[in-house]
């Protein structure tokens, strides 16, 4: 039960103390203000967690939230200053020293990292991180078998190969199922998951936070669930707290605030969620309900459809392999290969946006790579360039390019014309260069004053403060950095651009800014995209046609509403039923 008073600071402080030690709470905040100097990323920040429930924080990349749940952890960066109180079972968290802490993480508090490619140690074995969390007290071969279990729990595909593997040996989303291993393993009785299942396809998701709920009610653990996306929000949360830079802006029970949302941000960004129905023209943005704008969007409806994409083939693609070697005899003989990518044939239309979709491990993002020539593969992969992909001929059709024949020189010139948007933002830009130098790099060729103002240009398009050009890759959010690499990206305007889970680490608000952006650009320049994602709504609402892959081969493929209404396969069909949806 919520009670407000107020009173003074020494009433309010009286308050926390008492709710501390109430066996319904496991958790009070009160007034929590985390700044580096003057300014204050989270500002006043309180609520209270019973036992056994989940508080659901959403708000835009930058809100605060993951700093607000840093605190907690005491790992706040250096130069955070603290303000108010953080109580766990009658503890201040924000008065515990290092040594008070560290015996806490993982067994009475753990938490699920937002990035789990840079969480990990890229030296050690993933089955020994997690059996670290565990500590001395446990047996390894008792300890070991706890982790395979848990490998087994977050549906990891052979967990006996990945308990000896080392992070870069495994997608991105198996990298954060080994996070989420991690953080169950010493059975908390407070769990921070950061944006745990933004590198998940839905149907790992589906398990996942079935497995959360499942440990919630076994346990009575508590949760501190925080997502940009509502529609996991709908499905997990028994209260949401809205934060808007650093503050709360609304706070109700999840059925009521996301049916009857008070606040016109909270709107906001309800309705920029890609609709599952319909296809309206552009997504609103947060910006326009908070500027009283969300009543004037004729532009929202499809009275304006963009082009339709020729029936001239961009990419030709036939009997696609990549093969990886798992197993070799003692003589170097393969004795176990994978087929990440097994035989696949389409076409790419030019001007189109192609979707690509399957689960997590299934082959998409090699067989991206596979089309920019970047991993070995086989087969043919035939490129139609217009006029400007080959300059030495501006002023006759070019013949198709057979792109496996070509060696890297032979290469290079193509490689401005087609583009990837990395899924991990953090670890494709150096740490090194600031986001301006980053951004720059590709326009080498050109003045100073032209490269300026581009870059100044593009930082705008991506949502992206110009005035951020001399800030580094590790001063900015994971939605961010993403920005950046969209921004890298697509500065050179490619003819052919992967997006490769491009939006999957944005807020809802900059995904449907970057979406619209995405669109813009295609309509403006006739761009082609590939557009692999996990998330269904978003390639619904992107995508001209679709491919649906499993094992590394095409399963299914047609228009958005033909596979959204009409199904053929039974795997397509439980992608489908695992969306999350705000019922």
């Amino acid at each position: 039960m919520q009670i407000y008073i107020l009173f003074s600071n020494a009433w309010r402080y009286f308050f926390v103390i008492l709710c501390s030690v109430n066996k319904d709470s496991i958790l009070s905040v009160e007034n929590l203000t985390v700044a580096f100097g003057q300014k204050r990323v989270v500002d006043g920040l309180s609520y209270t967690l019973s036992r056994g429930k989940t508080l659901g924080l959403v708000g835009e990349s930058g809100s605060g939230k993951s700093m607000s749940s840093l605190a907690l952890m005491g790992l706040l960066p250096k130069g955070a200053t603290t303000s108010g109180s953080a109580f766990l079972r009658g503890r201040n968290l924000l008065c515990l020293s290092e040594a008070e802490l560290q015996p806490l993480r993982g067994h009475s508090l753990s938490m699920i990292f937002q990035e789990p490619m840079t969480s990990l140690n890229p030296v050690q074995r993933c089955g020994e991180q997690v059996l670290e969390v565990l500590g001395a007290g446990r047996s390894m071969e008792g300890g070991r078998e706890r982790v395979l279990e848990l490998f087994n729990e977050v549906l990891l595909p052979r967990p006996e190969k990945i308990y000896s593997a080392y992070p870069h040996e495994l997608s991105g989303g198996q990298k954060q199922r080994v996070m989420i291993a991690m953080a169950l393993i010493g059975e908390p009785d407070l769990l921070i998951a950061d944006e745990p299942t933004t590198a998940l396809d839905v149907t790992v998701q589906k398990n996942i936070l079935r497995l959360l709920r499942d440990l919630q009610q076994r346990h009575g653990t508590s949760i501190l669930f925080i997502t940009h996306d509502l529609g996991v929000i709908a499905e997990v949360a028994d209260e949401v707290l809205v934060m808007y830079r650093g503050r709360t802006v609304e706070q109700a029970p999840t059925s009521q605030l996301l049916h009857h949302p008070a606040a016109p941000y909270t709107r906001g960004l309800l309705a920029c969620r890609p609709p599952l129905e319909g296809h309206p023209h552009r997504l609103p943005t947060v910006e326009q309900f908070l500027h009283g704008e969300a009543e004037e969007m004729a532009d929202l409806l499809p009275s304006e459809p963009s082009p339709s994409p020729s029936q001239q083939p961009l990419f030709q693609v036939r009997d696609l392999r990549v093969s990886y070697t798992l197993k070799k005899s003692l003589l170097g003989r393969p004795l176990q290969v994978l087929n990440a990518v097994d035989g696949v044939s389409f076409d790419i239309l030019r001007g189109e946006t192609l979707g690509l979709v399957g689960e997590s491990g299934c082959g998409k993002s090699t067989l991206g790579r596979a089309l920019l020539r970047l991993v070995p593969s086989t087969g043919s992969l035939r490129l139609f360039p217009s006029d400007s992909t080959t300059p030495s001929a501006p002023h006759r059709h070019q013949q198709p390019l057979e792109l496996t024949a070509l060696g890297e020189r032979e290469m290079r010139p193509l490689r401005s014309r087609l583009q990837l948007i990395f899924q991990d933002p953090y670890s494709s830009l150096n740490p090194r260069l600031t986001i301006g130098q980053a951004i720059e790099e590709p326009l080498r060729h050109l003045k100073a004053d032209r490269r300026a103002a581009s870059v100044s240009e593009m930082m705008e398009a991506v949502g992206l403060d110009p005035a951020w050009h001399s800030r580094y890759p590790h001063q900015l959010s994971g939605g961010q950095r993403q920005r950046v690499c969209i921004a890298r990206a697509l500065i050179q305007q490619p003819e052919f651009v992967i997006c490769d889970e491009s939006v999957s680490a944005l807020d809802v608000s900059i995904q449907a800014q970057v979406l619209n952006l995405l669109n813009d650009l295609k309509d403006r320049f006739h761009y082609t995209y590939l557009f692999i994602t996990h998330d269904l709504s978003v390639v619904h609402y992107m995508a001209d046609r679709i491919l649906v892959m499993q094992r590394g081969s095409i399963v299914e493929s047609g228009t958005p509403d033909e596979l959204f209404l009409r199904p053929q396969t039974d795997y397509t069909r439980t992608l489908l039923d695992a969306i999350p949806r705000i019922e």
